[in-house]
């Protein structure tokens, strides 16, 4: 049974069903959710089971049972478990580490149970400044689901992608996701907006006692005026009041990160917020065509090889 208190976005009814509008099968065990990805050019399929629980042996007989109903070459499993509650998995037929994860195996998770006064007293000073800085400035913060307001976001999506320089979803993905997950109660669009015009947008995913903050963009106009920062602050206040417990910052660097790596300031930028730092078990391969496998992973290493060479 799902805890639908700590239930991921990616297991809920809505995320599949968005899944589904964007051509993608999916299938389930129980109320869990796995999608099925078509290798181009082939009869094959990669399963996907993002954020569930951790596999019973019970769960991989079904899973490989799903994987020969879809000619799935594996499923990957990415458990919504923390890497110091998880138990050993190792004993289980046909499973590996992954040789690529999907989701990262790393987040930040504020604590909103926490009064006002301590998480303000837990940032880095440079953190508090800043949010000083976009208050003085006149920064509005605000809730805007409204049609022009996510049009805008797309606009700003688009621009954040280019500038950054970082592989993102295109705008019907985005379209379509907004409408599934929007329409369920789950998403919610927040805008931060400076002499009226909106330079930050955010799309906010709450799931039962959890806020998530899945996507955002900012325009490149006024970032001396430190908009991101009031907006994931007064997001934390927002939660506060509507009573949420916490608010997963939908990823995070690893405990040494890299300050060379493009995530790098993004990842600092949430950090200030002295959030506490997550590790996940990982990533899991349920392998159910070895010979396949072998060469869709050996594939699969020099495609990415070729993006990164290609994009650098």
């Amino acid at each position: 049974m799902k805890n639908e208190t700590y239930l991921h976005p990616l297991q809920t009814d809505a995320w599949a069903a968005f899944r589904k509008r964007m051509g993608i099968v999916v299938d389930s065990i129980g109320s869990w959710h796995i999608s099925f990805h078509r290798v181009p050019y082939t009869p094959y399929t990669i399963g996907y089971f993002p954020k569930g629980p951790m596999p019973t042996k019970e769960m991989i007989e079904e899973l490989l049972i799903l994987a020969k109903k879809h000619n799935a070459i594996y499923i990957q499993i990415e458990p919504n478990v923390e890497k110091d509650l998880a138990f050993s998995i190792g004993h289980l037929a046909f499973i590996k580490h992954s040789h690529r994860a999907l989701f990262t195996k790393y987040t930040f998770l504020i604590d909103l149970t926490k009064s006002e006064e301590e998480l303000l007293k837990i940032m880095h000073p440079k953190t508090r400044y800043n949010i000083k800085v976009a208050e003085k400035h006149g920064v509005i913060i605000q809730e805007d689901n409204s049609d022009k307001a996510f049009a805008t976001y797309l606009t700003l999506s688009q621009e954040t992608t280019k500038r950054q320089g970082f592989f993102a979803h295109d705008t019907h993905y985005h379209k379509t996701m907004w409408e599934e997950l929007r329409n369920a109660g789950i998403a919610h669009l927040f805008t931060a907006t400076y002499e009226n015009e909106i330079i930050a947008t955010w799309i906010i995913f709450i799931v039962g006692k959890r806020m998530y903050y899945p996507y955002g963009a900012s325009s490149r106009n006024h970032t001396n005026v430190m908009a991101p920062t009031l907006l994931l602050w007064k997001l934390m206040l927002w939660g506060k009041k509507e009573g949420y417990d916490s608010f997963d910052l939908w990823g995070a660097m690893g405990p040494e990160p890299d300050v060379t790596d493009p995530w790098y300031g993004f990842h600092r930028f949430k950090a200030g917020f002295s959030p506490r730092h997550i590790t996940y078990v990982g990533s899991f391969d349920l392998i159910a065509q070895p010979f396949l496998y072998r060469v869709f992973t050996l594939a699969d290493k020099i495609r990415w090889f070729l993006l990164h060479l290609k994009r650098k």
